[in-house]
This record gives structure tokens, sequence and C-alpha cells, in this order.
């Protein structure tokens, strides 16, 4: 029997970087619908956050899923989702690019936490200067 343990750390923003998702509760209504949403799909997310413009997961690949078939879907499902719900006061839309990065074993519990803080974290840091500190950049 195969084993296949990859974890990705994926972030993608809101179209144009617009703060569409601007409260705690909003986010966590749709950061607890992606999350239950992919599950009941087969996809594994480990810890999911964010802040008003963008979205970290964690995410446990399968051997049969690719990181591109993952983002397409979460992002397209929720997409949909939010604007069927009527969640913010424009059409709602993801940016087509996302940034992903394989996490070993010994890195995750930093990367739980450091999507966990993203709240706290965005106090002080812009999304554009974490992106920068991530090396990914427009």
């Amino acid at each position: 029997m195969s084993y296949v343990n990859l974890n990705v750390h994926c972030v993608w923003s809101t179209k144009n970087r617009m703060p569409f998702l601007d409260s705690s509760a909003l986010r966590f209504k749709v950061w607890t619908h992606i999350l239950n949403n992919a599950r009941a799909k087969g996809i594994f997310i480990d810890t999911i956050n964010g802040y008003s413009d963008h979205c970290h997961c964690l995410i446990s690949l399968r051997g049969y899923q690719t990181v591109q078939d993952i983002m397409k879907y979460i992002k397209g499902e929720s997409a949909f989702w939010i604007n069927t719900e009527g969640l913010t006061p424009e059409k709602f839309s993801w940016e087509g690019d996302y940034y992903a990065v394989s996490v070993s074993q010994k890195y995750l519990a930093s990367v739980r936490q450091y999507i966990g803080n993203q709240e706290a974290h965005h106090i002080y840091t812009s999304f554009q200067e974490e992106l920068h500190e991530l090396n990914f950049e427009d």
C-alpha cells in the first residue's frame, strides 16, 4: 500500500486584494464553510485562517490530488457560495493566482501557529509585506 504525506501551505487573495472579508465573524463563516465543504469532498485542510483580503490553508494532499485541482475547487466553490449567500455587498471573487509551498513534518507546528495567528499578525503587517516575507510577489 502506498503512503503519501504531502503538506502544502497555500495562500491566495481576494480579487484585486479588496478587503471583502471585513469582519472576524464573516471570515469565521467563510473559513468554516471552506473547511467543511473541502472535507466532504475528500480534501483534508489541516488549518485555515486569513484576513480581510486573503486566505491561508495548510492542506494534506493524498496521492491522487494536485495543488492545482484543489485550489481551483476550493476557490471556485467558496466564491460561488459567498455570492449565493450574499455575504459581500459586491460580487465576490478570488484572484486566479495562489502561493503554494511544501511543508516538512518538522515545521508543521510552526506553520499551524503562523496560520492561526493571522488576525494578530495583520495588525502590524500588510498582506503585501507578508507576500514579500514569503518571497512571493506580483
